[in-house]
């Protein structure tokens, strides 16, 4: 189950998501050599992967739909109360990308052909993509 690759309406907007990041390269057509968002469910789960620094706590903790990338290189963004927690709170955290062919326009017919499970819930809009900010040990710059 955690391994699989997901279609799946996000916090954001339909994606394909899985703890197994080379099978969103493969839904893409992409390089394994760029990094996903990591999705998690909770500050708890953040906590596994990365420090937050003390600056920058309160910030993470209000935000929604915000990416944030982290002084080591590695983004994530910490979803809640949405629909999407319905998937991410049984696994924890999952690698999340547009579901689209690298660079190209969403593809209904491709995305469901590329996915392994498909999550569809009855009033799914296609929204925003997440703001991004980069986090530095004093400073945050706006990416998006």
């Amino acid at each position: 189950m955690k391994n699989s690759l997901y279609l799946t309406p996000t916090d954001t907007t339909i994606g394909f998501v899985s703890q197994n990041s080379s099978k969103i390269d493969s839904a893409k057509k992409r390089l394994n050599n760029k990094h996903y968002i990591r999705v998690v469910n909770s500050l708890e789960t953040l906590k596994m992967f990365t420090r937050v620094p003390q600056k920058h706590k309160n910030r993470l903790r209000r935000s929604k739909q915000t990416t944030f990338i982290f002084p080591q290189g590695e983004s994530f963004r910490v979803v809640k109360d949405t629909k999407h927690n319905l998937l991410l709170n049984r696994v924890k955290w999952l690698y999340s990308s547009s579901a689209n062919l690298s660079g190209a326009e969403y593809n209904e017919l491709y995305a469901k052909k590329m996915s392994e499970v498909i999550v569809s819930f009855s009033d799914v809009n296609s929204g925003e993509a997440s703001k991004i900010y980069r986090l530095g040990h004093g400073v945050i710059k706006s990416i998006r």
